[in-house]
């Protein structure tokens, strides 16, 4: 029987999860959004005959699973609401605000004995499930220190509006832009972080110079207090180091989605760069491995296929998998867990103008 979802939240990103959902053979039943309008917009997009004005409602019904698809805010209550009412939860990026909210959403998942997971859509990339095809392997030997990267010069989604006011989104770009700090720690294999230091630039944050083509309409009298970049490192318990680097508007030459790492036997890149910001029609993608052959440095270019939608629908696909038992899933609440406390230590870091053990 096909498992049944309800989508909450009828934003852009359903057009990632639906289809990804839909592809391993999951029935949208339901969609729910406040704004009800929106809800049916999507529903006729994708024939989807039920729409709710309140999320109550749709987890009174019969769905097995929903998506959480909303301001970040709401990713923890929603996703606690929903745990409760036994429902499997794939939500939006990040996790929640903090290490403390998803702290609370693993412990629901685990009284519930539900699955909840998370939309890390880029370990569902091509290049980066090659690359993690060579890390299990052993090819690349221990990874000791990585490099982190999401960088936009005109990046800014939108002034005044949910993204730029910390209260609705937790900050700006780290934890926006969450992406490759968690395909770091990934490849990584998820290590106990001890130590990190951090330190945001809000220089840009209010100017319109720097706004992104693909931005949120503008709210007049809206808050404009999350940081435009930020630069990070952080130690692990065992010795590995992460170096991270996040921005919606910072001098760079273009926009770069990267995770560099160095490992005992090899290094290795998995890269897409943008010929201008959020747009993807001139990006380029990368995944190479660096290794030493008979006395001599050797660069090599590990193939795939191309994947514009950066994982989206192969992450949501996925999801359905594993609760049909076909997948192992490509995330889990403890590394959730690992990644806010990293994401909260870089903030207090900043703050307190000092390094801050986890």
């Amino acid at each position: 029987m096909a498992v049944k979802i309800g989508i909450i939240g009828a934003g852009g990103m359903a057009d990632y999860h639906i289809p990804g959902f839909q592809a391993e053979g999951a029935e949208i039943v339901a969609i729910a959004d406040v704004n009800e309008a929106a809800a049916k917009r999507v529903a006729a997009k994708y024939g989807v005959k039920t729409t709710y004005s309140k999320v109550a409602d749709l987890l009174k019904s019969d769905v097995d699973a929903v998506s959480i698809i909303t301001p970040n805010k709401f990713h923890a209550p929603l996703a606690i609401e929903a745990l409760q009412a036994k429902k499997d939860v794939f939500c939006e990026k990040p996790p929640a605000l903090n290490a403390a909210e998803m702290a609370a959403m693993a412990a629901a998942a685990a009284k519930a004995k539900k699955m909840l997971m998370f939309n890390f859509n880029n370990r569902a990339r091509p290049e980066s499930q090659a690359m993690m095809n060579y890390i299990r392997r052993g090819a690349v030997g221990e990874i000791q220190s990585a490099q982190a990267l999401w960088i936009r010069r005109t990046g800014i989604p939108g002034f005044g509006g949910w993204f730029t006011n910390k209260e609705l989104s937790g900050g700006g770009p780290v934890i926006d832009l969450l992406h490759m700090i968690d395909l770091a720690l990934y490849f990584m294999g998820y290590p106990e972080p001890e130590w990190a230091l951090g330190q945001t630039f809000d220089t840009f944050i209010k100017d319109k110079a720097f706004k992104g083509p693909w931005g949120i309409p503008d709210v007049a009298k809206g808050v404009n207090n999350v940081e435009a970049a930020a630069h990070g490192f952080i130690r692990f318990k065992d010795g590995q180091v992460l170096f991270l680097r996040n921005s919606w508007a910072e001098m760079n030459k273009r926009e770069e989605v990267s995770v560099t790492f160095q490992g005992t036997k090899a290094g290795g890149m998995v890269r897409r760069l943008f010929g201008r910001d959020g747009l993807d029609d001139t990006s380029i993608d990368n995944c190479e491995l660096y290794v030493q052959e008979y006395g001599r440095s050797v660069n090599r270019e590990i193939i795939t296929d191309a994947d514009p939608t950066m994982g989206r629908l192969a992450a949501a696909s996925n999801f359905v998998s594993t609760l049909n038992g076909k997948s192992k899933p490509l995330n889990t609440p403890d590394e959730a867990i690992k990644l806010m406390k990293i994401i909260d230590a870089v903030y207090a870091s900043a703050k307190e103008g000092a390094p801050v053990k986890l």
